[in-house]
């Protein structure tokens, strides 16, 4: 089978991005074989997961893990819809601000799956710690 290598454009676009994060959740869902033992393993706070903790959250892995799973759930099933918008602002201006700042979460979420990946296989003892 062919396969067709990313343009720059194609690397930013909204499809491709969403495909990326769901490959990882994928992954590390197939990955962790036993959630629960991400529970009470601690982030590690330079970890690209820890900027998803809030003030009132300690957060653990299980709990992000949890999180990019109904993420994942929300991108692929949908979410309910929100109150209608005000209509005033440029639509084609609206669209590009909210295409842009989803893309750069979908990205960060991407590398946080990874990481939640890498981590879990560190925690049971498989893969190394440059996979």
């Amino acid at each position: 089978m062919m396969q067709l290598t990313e343009t720059p454009n194609q690397k930013n676009s909204l499809f491709n991005a969403m495909n990326r994060f769901i490959g990882a959740v994928n992954n590390m869902d197939q990955t962790v074989m036993v959630p629960s033992l991400l529970r009470d393993v601690p982030l590690d706070e330079e970890s690209e997961m820890s900027s998803l903790k809030s003030d009132e959250d300690e957060g653990d892995m299980y709990s992000y893990y949890q999180l990019l799973k109904s993420i994942r759930r929300d991108i692929e099933w949908g979410v309910r819809c929100a109150e209608d918008e005000e209509e005033d602002e440029d639509l084609a201006k609206q669209f590009q601000y909210h295409l842009t700042g989803l893309q750069e979460v979908l990205s960060k979420l991407t590398q946080q799956a990874n990481c939640l990946t890498k981590r879990y296989k560190q925690e049971i003892g498989i893969g190394g710690w440059g996979q």
